[in-house]
Order: structure tokens, then sequence, then C-alpha cells
């Protein structure tokens, strides 16, 4: 079937953007065209997601706008549901005439196929599913086709793993998403490799539900590597509650080293992960290597040991709190974030208390807080009751917000304040672009620590896509030969995608503010950290900052 235009709206975590990325890529290649609009397509599909009550209801309201905008229309449209929600609800959206077409996570490349049938002349059915789940898909042969539009076109999600086999009580990803399998190792790096030549890549996010515990252990791999052994767990404290296999193929942390071994410019990141999968191979790996990105997702849920048993997480508190010692004991300047869930099951007020302290005493540089929503299929649907009043719950959820936003504010005052960090530019800031008839904007970007940094430019009136920036290497240089008579103030133009020291002035909660000292690269700064910053003293470096300013 060609020339059916299609558009898809996705919703939910960094997995279903690279889905999205997936399913153009499988409909571009049968022929489907995607619209530049929603108007204008013929084909209207919603990538959804099904981890909380509230991320689903966003998606009933679409849904009931689409069947709504359908019928007055009286054209031959078809309303395609994709990902976890279709493969949770499955008939229901069927028989409720919510949509037409319902795809789960394993299934996308029977889409072409469901549509050629739905979109037939003689309109032989109107409703279309596979919601089968997969042991082994992983899309590996796909090369996903990212959004033209994307406002950071240089940063690139890439799907290492599928799927979760922990089960824990209150999740229903394993339902959704199917057992967990990891994608060959060979065929990742070929697709950063192609994304470095093709897309200047300067960043790349590995996915998976349970990121580092991925293991390779592909025909190819176990030839490859037959006797390598498993890493272990990060600690005593933390067990799997499924039976891994223990040597041969490749390891999550073989994955990360070939991959920041591709450019010295790449930097590299991973989410989501489980704290129990982060043994000191990783952490060592990480300190090493300067496009490892300084920064991990530990998602505790809880603070309390018992709260962590109910969720059948496999760590307790204090396993959990001896992991946090070892990560900053090997990576100093770590920036850490965690999940919480307020009012699970049976949630005592000292259980809670738990969480608050846990909290404080480790401060975040980023949390993401959420009260409890029962998921039909899972173990606390089965086996626990969902009993804390939804009011006790929001209680609950604004003491952590509170909780969290004064300690990241406190910690980012004493820690970051008078840094000088290694920005990937993004470009202007949507908030603050630039003023008529001035000549400086507000631009951001994102740390190694993935702290959002504001910062002042000032823009080229000929090329808004680009700032000045005094100071570049030839600075550096003069700053390495002799730090008390700084006299270079070279010019050089930045764009987003470019590499920028900023110096941070001001902390506003989880977000920075700062000042923009010179464009650089990845190999340049993590060299110059080591030597030129090592050697001189406040003052001087006090005296380059001031001459290298814009005043």
């Amino acid at each position: 079937m060609n020339g059916h235009s299609f558009h898809i709206k996705t919703y939910g975590c960094q997995m279903n953007v690279n889905d999205t990325d997936i399913v153009r890529a499988v409909l571009l290649e049968k022929g489907f065209v995607e619209a530049p609009s929603e108007e204008k397509a013929t084909i209207w599909l919603t990538n959804t997601c099904a981890i909380r009550d509230k991320a689903e209801q966003k998606v009933v309201q679409r849904l009931q706008g689409l069947r709504k905008r359908k019928q007055q229309q009286h054209s031959k449209k078809v309303v395609g549901v994709l990902g976890c929600m279709a493969e949770r609800l499955q008939e229901n959206l069927l028989q409720e005439q919510m949509a037409d077409l319902v795809v789960g996570p394993d299934a996308y490349r029977d889409l072409p196929r469901l549509l050629d049938e739905l979109l037939l002349p003689e309109h032989p059915i109107s409703t279309a599913m596979n919601v089968q789940l997969s042991l082994d898909e992983t899309y590996e042969d796909i090369v996903p086709v990212r959004d033209a539009s994307s406002p950071t076109p240089f940063s690139a999600f890439v799907s290492i793993q599928r799927g979760c086999s922990n089960r824990c009580s209150f999740c229903i990803v394993p339902f959704t998403r199917g057992q967990e399998r990891s994608r060959p190792l060979e065929s990742i790096v070929a697709e950063v490799t192609q994304l470095l030549e093709e897309d200047n890549l300067k960043e790349v996010v590995l996915l998976g539900q349970n990121v580092n515990s991925y293991h390779d252990r592909s025909e190819a791999a176990l030839e490859a590597r037959p006797l390598a052994a498993t890493p272990g767990l990060s600690n005593e404290g933390f067990r799997n509650r499924v039976r891994r296999p223990t040597q041969g193929g490749y390891t999550f942390v073989d994955l990360v080293e070939r991959i920041a071994d591709l450019s010295p410019e790449l930097r590299v990141r991973f989410t989501s992960p489980h704290p129990k999968d982060y043994p000191t191979e990783l952490l060592h790996c990480m300190a090493e290597r300067p496009n490892v990105c300084n920064q991990l997702h530990l998602p505790a849920q809880s603070g309390s040991t018992s709260m962590l048993k109910r969720m059948k997480r496999g760590y307790s508190r204090e396993a959990y709190l001896q992991l946090i010692d070892t990560v900053h004991s090997i990576i100093p300047d770590v920036a850490l974030s965690s999940d919480f869930i307020a009012g699970f099951c049976g949630e005592t007020e000292e259980e809670h208390r738990d969480t608050v302290s846990l909290l404080e005493q480790v401060e975040y540089e980023q949390a993401f807080l959420f009260a409890y929503s029962l998921r039909q299929k899972t173990h606390a649907h089965r086996a626990l009751q969902d009993n804390v009043p939804a009011p006790i719950k929001q209680e609950r959820l604004q003491e952590l917000i509170d909780t969290f936003r004064n300690r990241v504010h406190a910690k980012n005052e004493r820690v970051e304040v008078g840094k000088l960090r290694l920005v990937l530019v993004e470009g202007p800031s949507k908030r603050q672009q630039t003023t008529e008839g001035s000549s400086e904007a507000t631009w951001h970007g994102r740390t190694d620590q993935n702290k959002r940094i504001l910062f002042p430019v000032h823009v080229n009136p000929m090329d808004q896509g680009r700032a000045l920036v005094v100071g570049d290497e030839v600075a550096l240089q003069t700053l390495a030969a002799t730090t008390a008579s700084v006299t270079a103030r070279s010019t050089t133009s930045l764009v987003p995608g470019d590499y920028a020291v900023v110096e941070v002035t001001e902390a506003k909660g989880h977000t920075l503010r700062g000042r923009v000292l010179w464009k650089t690269t990845l190999a340049k700064f993590a060299s110059m950290n080591e030597t030129v910053l090592s050697k001189i003293g406040e003052n001087e470096m006090e005296c380059f900052k001031q001459q290298l300013r814009i005043v």
C-alpha cells in the first residue's frame, strides 16, 4: 500500500520515543508517507504509556477527540494505538470503539500488513490487532528513522534491550513489554557508528527497561566470548529475582566501552537501570572514560526496607546506601537521580518518613516522584491492597517534592556555583528569546552531569542560529603558557551541538545559570581539566575568566 500518510504522537518514556522511530522506519520502508501534521494524515497513530493511570487518561482523552473528528469528517481515517497501553487493554480498545488498530510493542513489523487490510478499497475489515509478545524480538536489523524536527538532532536514543524480568510488585512493564532480552552488541555499535557518520552525533543515550543488566548471548557473542564472566551484583546486599546465565557473551560494561571508544567527542549516557546491576567494573569504566557521563540513575522507589520487600526490589535501605557510598568513592563528581513512589500498598507513616530521610541524606540532583496507582496484572494487584487514601498519597507526594526541591537547590548552590562545566549546547532557550533591538539572547545546554544550564550569548544579527563567543583554544594555549598575561581575545561562533566551557554563576532549583567562556571539544576539556586547571591558582583563573568575558 503506497501513498497513505501517517502521523504519530508519542507519550511516555525515551523507549517510546525510540519505538516511534522504529515504527517510522517500518512504514516508510513500505511506501507510507509521514504527514507534516495530523490534519493531513490518513492514519492517526498514538504510541502509548501504561505505567500510571494518569498517563493512560491523557491517551483516552486524545482517542476520544480523534474518534469525534473522524465521525465529523466522514472520511476513512484509521485511529491506531501502539505500545504499552495497546498491550495492556488489547481488544477492549476495539470493543469500546476507541481505536481501529491495536498493535503491541513487539508487533511493529506487522503494521504495514494490518494497515493494508484496513485501507483496502473494498474495506473487508474495520478493525485489526496484533499484541503478540515475543521472546526474541529486538528490531536489531531496523535502523530507526528519527524525527526530522527534533530540537536536538545531535543527540539520539538507541535501544539495546527490550522487556524486563524483574517483576517488581508495582510494575506493569513485564506484562506490556515481555521478558528481558538483549540486542546483539555488534548491531548496536553499527547503528551508533552510522549516526556518527551521517548525523554528526554528539550524545547517545542507551535505552532499556533494565539497561545495565544487558547481556548479549547471541550465537556470535558466545562464539567470540565463550568464557567471559558476567560481572556480579552491585554489592552483597542485592539479589537477582530471576536466574541469569553466568558465563559467556558481552555484558553492559563491554558495550559501554565499545560505544565510548567510537569517538572521544561522543557523550554516552544510559537509562533506565536497576540499582542491583552496578558492579564496580561499570563504575570504574565511567570514572576512567571522560566521554561516559558522570551521571547515574539509581531508582530507589522507597527508603524503607520493609516497603522495599513488599515492592520486591531485591535490596534493603542499607544495601542501597552502601552502593551510594561506593559510587561517590569511585566517581566523586557524579550526579545522582532516582524514582520514588508515594503511598504504595500499606505504606505507614514510618515508612514514608524513611523515604523522606533518604532524599535528605542522598541529596539527589534529579528525582521523579509519583503517587502510586494500581496496575492490573501486577503482584500488587493480585496480592496486596491499595489502601492508602488518595489525599494521604498526595500529601506524602508533596512532602517528597518539597524535600527534593529544597535539597537540590541547597546542594547546587554549594557544589556547582563557581565550577567550570563542559556543556553540550542545545541552542536558544524556549522561554527567553532574543529581544527586539538587542544582540543578547539566552541559550541553554546540559552539563556532563545532565543538569540544565542557561547562559547569555551575543547572537550574530545576520544569523540567529549562531552565537559569538570570546575565547577559543588559542586562549587556552596562552593560559597554559602563562596565566599572568593572558592577551588572547579571539572570537569564534557557537552553534547547537557544540561543546562550550560555562562557568556556573547561580543555582535556581535544579536549573543552573552561568556564563559561557569558550568553545571547546570534549577531549580538549578533559585534557585541560587534568593539566591546566590543576596547575593554576584561583586568582590566575579569575584573571583569565575576566579577560575572556564579554563586556
